[in-house]
């Protein structure tokens, strides 16, 4: 037994002890998360649910506010002594997680380690493949994996005259404008910029983010997100705020709003807010795939997941890693997984979990909730499309930000922005490399 076991019952709890058995003296499972609100309450019912099944172990989630701030904290915390067995770390830093040597616990090599079972051929292709090595094996556990989609208010379409869903960006343009003259203050906005018009945006249309297959197989990564396509694309953009078509709502959920009240028409952002949605519109929605570009490419590639996974840290004891093996084992079930993918609208991390839920009847009864799964597995992952792995891109993405922000603003053209955000982030890289080089 464990010293933190010895000393987990404190000497006043013992008469409470002798009657309620020994399910007080559960080794804890800390687990640091970025989840606020009701997906807050929902991971902690996952952990009070887990926490029933068994008494030896005792999962303690805390919130420890937003995706950077987990992931820095958790940083620090190693540094202290003072880590905790689990931490969520959003995809972005899943290169500034792999170069926190000795800190990270791979959560393939943990389950055999513990002994727990382990099949990674369960899990979707799309969703796995961001999260291993070059060697294939899996770093971290994935949990809430989302991808952007294109939100609809039905209700508006109709009285738009918008007789069908955008497929391309032409499309949108037109819908749009139908959308503004019906009275609407807009006809789309975005959220998750850099992640939805440019890491997506590129991937979607089969565009590299950058050299080294986006970061994949080495540091010495140069951007080339500043092409033309991507630049005239923001072009496009900018012209179509002009008219309202486009109308900025800021960088990451801010302009959900937006939607839900009935400003405008159409939203693309994470397929996990279909859980908001569902609770604010007081209108006909529905989500479909992101608009393409048919001048670029005949058909989409396929979209690239946002989200988190759950990283396991080292520095604790053999018995409490096979709490942690058993843990991740309950959240990858497909009875958790599916009520988590049709609570939130993440989508569910395994096969099963997917056919469980098709099982139950909810994509017939909810149309369209599976559209994001659909396109992450579109088509066969290329190079450009499997994901991005770039160092220090928390940094990145606030820089890629600004530049697009003063797209919408005006103050920098198209070109102008995207190359400048491009040479930025290319400092970055650079800075990165000299810490962590391959």
């Amino acid at each position: 037994m464990s010293i933190f076991k010895k000393l987990f019952v404190p000497a006043v709890l013992a008469a409470v002890a002798s009657s309620a058995g020994l399910a007080s003296a559960a080794t804890e499972v800390q687990w640091w998360h970025a989840m606020g609100g009701a997906n807050g309450e929902r991971v902690n019912k996952i952990a009070a649910d887990f926490n029933a099944t068994q008494s030896d172990y005792k999962v303690v989630p805390t919130f420890k506010g937003n995706y950077t701030e987990t992931m820095t904290a958790a940083i620090a915390a190693f540094r202290a002594k003072k880590q905790p067995h689990i931490v969520q770390v959003f995809e972005v830093g899943t290169a500034t997680m792999m170069a926190a040597k000795g800190a990270v616990y791979p959560v393939e090599q943990m389950m055999k380690d513990a002994g727990e079972p382990f099949d990674k051929s369960q899990y979707l292709p799309a969703v796995i493949s961001y999260y291993q090595t070059s060697g294939g094996e899996l770093l971290s556990m994935p949990f809430n994996s989302s991808t952007p989609v294109l939100w609809y208010n039905a209700d508006a379409f109709k009285k738009a005259g918008v007789a069908s869903v955008p497929k391309t960006w032409p499309e949108m343009k037109t819908a749009s404008e139908k959308l503004v003259a019906a009275g609407y203050k807009c006809g789309f906005s975005f959220g998750w910029q850099s992640w939805v018009m440019v890491e997506n945006f590129s991937s979607w249309h089969n565009l590299p983010m950058g050299t080294e297959e986006n970061g994949f197989t080495g540091t010495n990564t140069i951007f080339e997100f500043n092409n033309d396509i991507v630049k005239t694309h923001m072009t496009n953009l900018q012209d179509w705020s002009k008219d309202k078509l486009f109308v900025y709502g800021g960088r990451r959920g801010d302009s959900l709003s937006m939607f839900t009240n009935g400003e405008c028409g159409m939203w693309m952002n994470s397929s996990a807010y279909y859980g908001s949605i569902k609770k604010q519109a007081k209108f006909e929605f529905g989500q479909s795939m992101l608009p393409y570009y048919p001048e670029v490419i005949k058909s989409p590639q396929n979209s690239i997941i946002g989200g988190a996974t759950l990283w396991v840290l080292k520095g604790k004891e053999a018995d409490e890693y096979k709490g942690v093996a058993q843990f991740m084992n309950y959240l990858s079930s497909p009875e958790v997984q599916a009520w988590w993918h049709q609570e939130t609208g993440y989508v569910p991390i395994t096969t099963p979990a997917y056919e469980l839920s098709k099982k139950q009847g909810f994509y017939k009864s909810n149309p369209g909730t599976d559209t994001a799964i659909k396109q992450l597995s579109l088509n066969t992952p290329t190079p450009n499309s499997r994901g991005i792995r770039f160092g220090n891109f928390v940094q990145i993405r606030d820089v890629i930000n600004e530049e697009m922000e003063a797209i919408w603003s005006g103050d920098k053209t198209g070109a102008e922005g995207m190359d400048e955000a491009a040479k930025r982030g290319d400092v970055l890289l650079r800075k990165f490399e000299r810490a962590n080089g391959s």
